[in-house]
């Protein structure tokens, strides 16, 4: 039960948000035992988003919800994956580009809580 939440300043088209989620998907199973057939993802592109007190340069921001946990090099290897599609994406550079993760102990679905 993973969530991407990705906020970006920078505006995109179909085609970019499109090959967004495609691509998160495919990253989510970096971390062992997570798919994308449980994957949610919210992204909102055109955000006014400042990053170092500059408003002009793009950047972007992505929680990332794991019901459980992961260990530290799966977190690592989702970060370059995702800073790196977010990157080809969007044209922010990586070094503007923050990833937060949160790991949960109660995730409700379906009427119940795993």
């Amino acid at each position: 039960m993973p969530y991407i939440n990705m906020k970006t300043s920078a505006k995109l088209d179909t085609g970019a948000a499109e090959a967004l989620k495609k691509a998160f998907g495919e990253a989510i199973a970096l971390i062992p035992g997570k798919t994308e057939r449980w994957l949610m993802i919210n992204i909102e592109d055109g955000c006014d988003m400042a990053f170092a007190g500059d408003f002009k340069s793009g950047c972007a921001m992505l929680e990332v919800e794991l019901f459980g946990a992961a260990k530290n090099e799966a977190y690592d290897s989702l970060t370059k994956r995702l800073c790196d599609v977010v990157s080809d994406k969007t044209g922010v550079s990586p070094d503007r580009i923050y990833v937060k993760y949160a790991e949960v102990g109660h995730w409700g679905y379906n009427g119940f809580n795993f």
